[in-house]
């Protein structure tokens, strides 16, 4: 592994600098060595306790270990969050609604959403329903947050006087291809999510040169989208494979994101016929 990925830097004042910076080891030692409230977003999404290979490590617990082993990294989690922070987890079913209850009636936070997922393709089943989806809960620390919503408009459906013509609230269910195998930026890690998915919780809770920690980065998708958007970033991961894989997407030269919400090209229906109108309509919603 790169020597740049594990060095400690020091800032001017010799105090150590872990921003925009990938960190090897565990992640509630790890965040134990970052300031207090020093974070504006936390993006987290943390081994399932499916079983799944992650390379040097299997995510299966006893499932009491497993609550433990949440409590603990979360409360590192929030210790570096800012007071205005948000909290971000992806998380699948099996556990979500008790991750549900130790963020709001544990921890107190504050509730703001419960995110759904939607992809259309993915495993198949013959004794049950296919699963299509993964959650997220976004919490906040207090009721000061960020939320830019004009950030992540997308079009109307229809035309309407009422409507804010610069785009719609994208709800709470969003459809996100998974970055396939065949795709030419999909990396050899069993849970790469898109990066118009990290796209749209970044550009939603912070603001540009704010830091966002990803304790479990995986893949390093949520570092490349917050460096492309122009904010600062910490990345860890157990797995020393997957931060040689981040510091490479980090490294490549930014083109494009790998994925994009459909709605996102859609014109609205019913557009005044006027043509004076319509070219105006069309410039507000193309931003």
């Amino acid at each position: 592994m790169a020597g740049a990925r594990s060095q400690t830097r020091l800032d001017q004042g010799g105090k150590v600098n872990f921003t925009n910076h990938l960190i090897c080891g565990d992640a509630v030692k790890e965040m134990s060595k970052l300031p207090e409230a020093s974070v504006d977003l936390v993006i987290a999404d943390p081994p399932y306790n499916l079983g799944k290979d992650y390379g040097n490590n299997r995510d299966l617990m006893a499932w009491h270990e497993y609550e433990n082993f949440t409590r603990s990294w979360i409360t590192e989690a929030l210790r570096t969050l800012k007071p205005e922070g948000s909290l971000y987890i992806f998380m699948g079913v099996r556990f979500i609604s008790r991750l549900f209850m130790i963020l709001e009636d544990e921890f107190k936070l504050n509730f703001n959403g419960w995110i759904t997922w939607h992809y259309t393709q993915g495993m198949g089943r013959k004794t049950g329903f296919s699963p299509r989806h993964e959650d997220i809960l976004y919490f906040t620390k207090t009721q000061n947050y960020t939320f830019n919503l004009d950030a992540i408009r997308i079009p109307q459906k229809y035309y309407r006087e009422r409507n804010n013509m610069a785009g719609a609230n994208p709800g709470d269910v969003w459809q996100f291809s998974h970055v396939h195998y065949s795709n030419p930026e999909r990396e050899d890690h069993p849970t790469q999510k898109p990066e118009a998915l990290m796209e749209r919780i970044i550009r939603a809770s912070s603001n540009q040169n704010e830091l966002i920690l990803d304790p479990f980065v995986g893949s390093g998708t949520t570092c490349r989208v917050a460096k492309a958007l122009g904010r600062k970033w910490i990345g860890i991961d157990i797995n020393p494979a997957y931060i040689e894989m981040s510091q490479k997407r980090l490294d490549a030269t930014f083109e494009q994101f790998d994925s994009f919400d459909p709605r996102s090209q859609r014109t609205p229906k019913d557009l005044p016929k006027d043509s004076g109108n319509q070219a105006t309509l069309l410039s507000v919603i193309e931003g």
